[in-house]
């Protein structure tokens, strides 16, 4: 029965040794999980970076139809545009150069003046380039006149 018993420990000791080896992962099973979160990473990044820039130019085109507007109801108020001198900071505070006050809009027309998704100030000239009435633009996202498809410039529309 000695002899017995100490074949039967020998065998557990072998079978929990073998436990212990089989606890880990191999260096080839953690080769492949980072090959396959490399291509999930890569077919992510592919997907969302295109859609990413259309939705710089759609918001935009939003903020410029949000500056639009108020300067129509800066006209509407004022009976003209700001001036290409006074910029579109006159929506957000009476420009010195309005001859009556009176009929500015207590609190501006705009609490603050945004920026172009690409983090620059948005473009305004009085008048515009098909003349009355005011262009107002951004340069898109090479920031420089012109330009194609993301590079190309956003105006009013």
């Amino acid at each position: 029965m000695s002899n017995e018993t100490a074949a039967v420990d020998r065998q557990e000791t072998s079978r929990s040794g073998d436990q212990k080896k089989r606890n880990g992962f191999t260096l080839v099973e953690l080769m492949v999980v980072i090959f396959i979160l490399g291509l999930l990473t890569t077919i992510v990044v592919i997907n969302v970076l295109p859609s990413q820039d259309r939705a710089m130019v759609e918001k935009a085109r939003a903020d410029i139809a949000t500056l639009g507007q108020a300067l129509e109801m800066y006209r509407l108020d004022n009976l003209s545009y700001p001036g290409s001198g006074d910029g579109l900071q006159a929506l957000v505070a009476a420009p010195t150069s309005l001859p009556t006050t009176a009929r500015y809009r207590q609190g501006g027309y705009i609490k603050k003046l945004p920026d172009d998704p690409w983090g620059r100030p948005y473009q305004y000239a009085n008048p515009g380039r098909q003349g009355p009435g005011f262009d107002l633009y951004s340069l898109g996202a090479d920031g420089a006149p012109g330009g194609e498809d993301d590079n190309a410039d956003i105006y009013a529309e």
